[in-house]
């Protein structure tokens, strides 16, 4: 059985973040993403998880 999101929970992983910190990027609960994640995503929360990655991404390039 395939699980809701598989590619967003994939993408957050292989770039080796957890989904409590995609969530703390977003501005959400760890709990309200992992909700999110369950069933397929708005355009507009799928928009607002890539953003957040993307910050993420950017970021660790920084601190590296």
């Amino acid at each position: 059985m395939k699980q809701a999101n598989e590619s967003v929970r994939k993408a957050i992983h292989e770039a080796g973040f957890t989904q409590w910190q995609v969530a703390e990027a977003i501005g959400v609960n760890a709990t309200t993403l992992t909700v999110w994640l369950r069933t397929p995503l708005s355009e507009s929360r799928l928009n607002r998880v890539q953003d957040a990655l993307s910050a993420l991404q950017k970021g660790a390039a920084i601190n590296a």
